[in-house]
C-alpha cells in the first residue's frame, strides 16, 4: 500500500488511481488490491461491468434476461476498453472520483477514492462505486 507522511498532493493520488485502474485492466487484481487501502476487487469488477458491457447488452435485449452474475469474468478483455475520463476533486482535497468511459462512452459508473489519515500518514481508500 502507498503510504505518504504528508498528505499528497492531487496528482499524486491522481497518478496512482490511473495505476490502479492499468493493474485493474492487466488482470493483476491482487495487486490492484495492495496498491490502496481497497474495498473488493470483485465489487468493482461487477460494478464496471454493469455500467459498461451488461448496460451495452441490456439496450439490445429483453429485460427478462440477463447474463450470469460474474460474466465479467468469462473474458476479461472488456477491460481493455475502460478508461478513465474526469477527475472531479472536493472542496476539502481529501476526496475524488473519476468519471469512466467504455469503448468512448461515459459510463453510469464513477470511482470514487479518498485519502485517509493512518498512524504512518496517510493511504489512499477505495474504490467506492458511484452511480
Amino acid at each position: 500500500m502507498r503510504f505518504w507522511t504528508e498528505q499528497p498532493a492531487k496528482a499524486e493520488v491522481e497518478a496512482v488511481v490511473r495505476c490502479y485502474v492499468g493493474l485493474l485492466q492487466a488482470g493483476k487484481f491482487p495487486q490492484a488490491e495492495h496498491l490502496i487501502d481497497h474495498s473488493p476487487t470483485r465489487h468493482v469488477l461487477t460494478s464496471l461491468w454493469a455500467g459498461s458491457v451488461e448496460a451495452g447488452a441490456a439496450e439490445g435485449r429483453e429485460a427478462s434476461t440477463s447474463p450470469a452474475a460474474d460474466a465479467w469474468e468469462q473474458d476479461p478483455s472488456w477491460l481493455g476498453e475502460i478508461a478513465l475520463a474526469d477527475f472531479h476533486w472536493g472542496d476539502t482535497g481529501s476526496h475524488v472520483y473519476v468519471e469512466i468511459t467504455y469503448r468512448g462512452q461515459t459510463i453510469e459508473v464513477a470511482l470514487s477514492f479518498w485519502l485517509k489519515p493512518v498512524d504512518a500518514g496517510w493511504v489512499i481508500g477505495g474504490p467506492g462505486t458511484l452511480w
